[in-house]
Parts: C-alpha cells; sequence; structure tokens
C-alpha cells in the first residue's frame, strides 16, 4: 500500500519535527485566526501526522502557548550595546516589527477577542511579557552599573512605560506603529528613568 502525501512528507523527529510544527502554528495563526486554528490544519502544514503533533502538546490551546512563546523569545532580540539608550532603541523597534507582522497581529487579534478570555491564551499573553520583561531587565541592570540610569531603577515599571505607548496606538487608537513610535517610547522612558521617576522605594513599587 503507498503512502499517503502526509506520510511521504513527514518531517522526522526530534528537534526538526518541533520546529515544523511550530512554523505550521504561526502560519495557521496568522492565516486562519485562532478560532479557525485546528490541530489537523497545523499536522498537515507541517507535513506530521495528528498523532506526532499530540505525543508533544496535548491540545490546541497549548501547542499555541509554545509556539508563541517560543516565537517572541526569537524575535525579540537581548541587546547590549553599550549604551541604555541603543538598547532601549533595539528593543522598542524590535517589538513594534514583531507586533506589527501577521504572527503579532495574530496574537493580538486572539489576545483581546472572545479567544483572550481562555485560559491557555491568557497564559500565552503571560508568557510573552514575562519573556520580553526577562530581556529588559538586563539592560537596566548594565546601564545602573554604568551610571546611566539611578540606582535603583525598576527594570519591570520601566519596559511597562516603553511598551505601554505602543501597545495604546496598537489596541486602543489603532493609530499606525512604526519606527517613529518606538523611538518616541525611548525618549519619554529615558527621561523619566533618569529623572529616577522609576525608582524602587524601600522594597515598594516606583513611584
Amino acid at each position: 500500500m503507498g503512502q499517503s502525501p502526509v506520510e511521504r512528507g513527514t518531517v522526522g523527529r526530534g528537534p526538526k519535527v518541533q520546529r515544523a510544527v511550530h512554523a505550521a502554528t504561526l502560519a495557521e495563526l496568522a492565516e486562519k485566526g485562532y478560532a479557525a486554528l485546528t490541530v489537523d490544519g497545523v499536522a498537515r502544514r507541517a507535513g506530521v501526522h495528528k498523532t506526532t503533533v499530540y505525543r508533544r502538546w496535548k491540545d490546541r490551546e497549548s501547542l499555541v502557548v509554545d509556539a508563541l512563546a517560543e516565537h517572541f523569545a526569537r524575535d525579540i532580540p537581548a541587546p547590549d550595546t553599550g549604551s541604555v539608550e541603543t538598547d532601549l532603541l533595539v528593543l522598542a523597534r524590535a517589538l513594534v516589527d514583531s507586533m506589527t507582522g501577521p504572527v503579532g497581529t495574530a496574537l493580538l487579534t486572539a489576545m483581546y477577542s472572545d479567544a483572550g478570555r481562555l485560559q491557555e491564551v491568557a497564559e500565552a499573553r503571560r508568557r510573552v511579557f514575562q519573556d520580553r520583561y526577562q530581556r529588559a531587565e538586563p539592560v537596566v541592570t548594565r546601564a545602573v552599573e554604568r551610571g546611566e540610569l539611578p540606582e535603583g531603577t525598576d527594570a519591570l515599571e520601566l519596559f511597562r512605560a516603553l511598551a505601554a505607548p505602543i501597545y495604546f496606538r496598537l489596541l486602543v487608537t489603532d493609530e499606525p506603529v512604526g519606527e517613529a513610535a518606538a523611538d518616541q517610547s525611548v525618549a519619554v522612558v529615558l527621561t523619566a528613568a533618569r529623572a529616577g521617576v522609576l525608582v524602587r522605594h524601600h522594597n515598594g513599587p516606583a513611584r
């Protein structure tokens, strides 16, 4: 008996399968949206059997969470240019590029539609934000060590202040978001940080 097209097109095992399934998941998400995404569709696009997908991911939600977390971890750099300003410019511009691309647009649609109420989608949102914060933290630590920012500058608050204007444009006012918006966010957050507004005091929040 001959092999089916899917069987003939299988991609092997291990990391190669994971990469193929992740890529197929993101392509399906960008093309069809979260609501129409199915494990069957992902498997067909990846060239693997559906059972291969289910051996690694228990359901559609866990597959999407994993693929998104891996994608954004790779998509947003952890810069070390020697200057806090250029580090933050790299971060902010990468954030804009990431969130205005096909995958970022699909993620925003999923997170802020009815699908956003699902626990798994909320988990994807949390993991994406946590990864971005972890990439911003050493930028702030090095800047404090170099004397570019005040001692005690709160990396989490700095990242929130950096990202907030970008997400406001994307989600609230639906304005165009490009490099100029990223650069403006950096200028604003650096002014606030250098003035000590983002310093954490006595283990409490930044004032």
